[in-house]
């Protein structure tokens, strides 16, 4: 039972910093670039594209390291060791509501200001967007970094 809690264990470390990864990848490196060498109308579809493509890889993401995180905190509580609402269960649930809010809910009304539709301009919706990934991006690297000593405490004892 203690070697697949550490595959547990090692799985979500690995997972929570290959998903900070894509996210620092698509922030910092591809939105640029395509906005560097695209016209504005063709980079902005890319980059939309990208982000829904990444919106449903953070789902899955987020859910898949819940379970894990939700099954570990499970554990320590039935030992007696703490509570089953950990600091990464927050973390978690902080991502996906940055994914849920910026991408389910504030790109359609982007599309619509686009359009001339809606209260508020495409420019305040795009930074609150902006805002939420970027809140999403320092989330994941939170969690990525606690979970690292998981790792590496499974990794000394095996």
């Amino acid at each position: 039972m203690t070697a697949v809690i550490a595959v547990l264990n090692r799985a979500a470390a690995v997972l929570a910093g290959l998903w900070a990864g894509v996210l620092l990848c698509i922030g910092a490196m591809a939105a640029p670039a395509a906005f560097a060498v695209l016209a504005s109308v063709d980079a902005g579809r890319f980059v939309g594209r990208l982000l829904g493509q990444e919106a449903y890889l953070s789902l899955a993401l987020a859910v898949l390291l819940f379970l894990i995180e939700r099954a570990r905190t499970r554990r320590v509580a039935q030992a007696g060791a703490g509570s089953v609402f950990s600091v990464n269960l927050m973390l978690l649930l902080g991502t996906l509501f940055c994914t849920v809010a910026g991408y389910f809910a504030v790109q359609p009304m982007m599309a619509a200001a686009r359009a001339g539709q809606g209260p508020w301009s495409f420019g305040a919706l795009h930074a609150v967007s902006g805002g939420l990934f970027l809140l999403k991006g320092v989330l994941v690297l939170a969690l990525a970094w606690r979970m690292a000593p998981v790792f590496k405490k499974t990794a000394t004892t095996s």
